[in-house]
């Protein structure tokens, strides 16, 4: 086996498709497919089961995942030790607060792979190239790049009386204890709908925070849907309240993007089809944890 075919291997792991993996790996499907098999002829070993909708890795791929995940990370680490360094672009990009972690690992990933970005994160107030932003703070003067779009969920305790209904209504949280978050862009929204019988048990300065407070039992928060599906130790119900995100890079109409600018957005553009189907296994994966009827 060589390095090039692990780093297939993986690709295929994350990304549960081989048609997403060749292109992310920028090779044809039947190149990644003959590297797979290769390897699995090696090893021994079934390392996925084919299916109409895609590659559903086996025990031995879980195992060898770790294995292949150490022995990248290690060549690129053997690789970069005795790189000179480059000229580097300075790239500040204004993170907003509460994105998930799944989909800031995405985001930031190209940025931190490459030695010629010198990338520095501020808040989405401050003096930035671009901002990761829900388009309700977009800008007069700023174009805006869509990403994805989300819906908010209750995330609730596990062992909360409201999970045993798949759909929570507004009178269902007269009452109950909630978890405010600092930084949620839907603030004013969800301050309008409030009512007067709304009990807030704690305030929140992070998603991280907020997660924990729930997973401890201390209320109920409304979240994005990343950020709830992110979190193993919480479950998930949606609400009867249809609010939406939608989550671009927000950047100056005002003057062009640099080079590396315009680069990081065709690649924010690129993972869109592979963070949709991501999304989409999470969302699985939370509710057959969590919700009563899809079992």
């Amino acid at each position: 086996m060589d390095i090039r075919e692990l780093r297939y291997f993986a690709t295929v792991f994350r990304e549960r498709n081989l048609t997403a993996a060749a292109k992310r790996c920028f090779i044809s499907q039947p190149s990644i497919s003959a590297a797979i098999t290769n390897l699995e002829a090696e090893l021994g070993a079934t390392l996925f089961i084919r299916h109409k909708k895609g590659m559903a890795p086996t025990e031995a791929a879980e195992q060898f995942y770790v294995v292949a995940r150490r022995i990248i990370d290690e060549t690129d680490a053997a690789k970069n030790l005795f790189r000179k360094p480059a000229t580097r672009n300075a790239l500040t990009l204004g993170l907003m607060r509460t994105l998930d972690r799944p989909r800031t690992i995405a985001l930031l990933k190209p940025l931190t792979e490459t030695s010629d970005i010198a990338l520095r994160l501020v808040g989405v107030d401050e003096a930035a190239d671009a901002r990761i932003i829900a388009r309700n703070l977009l800008r007069a003067e700023e174009h805006f790049v869509p990403l994805w779009v989300e819906r908010y969920v209750a995330a609730l305790p596990p062992s909360h009386p409201l999970t045993l209904k798949d759909r929570l209504r507004t009178t269902d949280l007269a009452g109950v204890a909630m978890i405010d978050r600092c930084h949620c862009e839907q603030s004013e929204f969800f301050g309008r709908a409030a009512s007067a019988a709304r009990q807030p048990a704690a305030i929140a300065e992070s998603e991280d925070w907020a997660m924990a407070l729930v997973a401890a039992g201390v209320g109920i928060a409304i979240v994005p849907e990343g950020v709830a599906r992110a979190n193993p130790d919480v479950a998930v119900r949606e609400i009867d309240v249809d609010v939406k995100r939608q989550v671009g890079i927000a950047y100056s109409s005002t003057r062009p993007p640099s080079a590396v600018l315009q680069k990081f957005i065709a690649k924010l553009q690129q993972q869109r089809p592979a963070a949709g189907r991501a999304k989409s296994r999470a969302r699985q994966a939370s509710r057959s944890r969590g919700n009563p009827s899809a079992r």
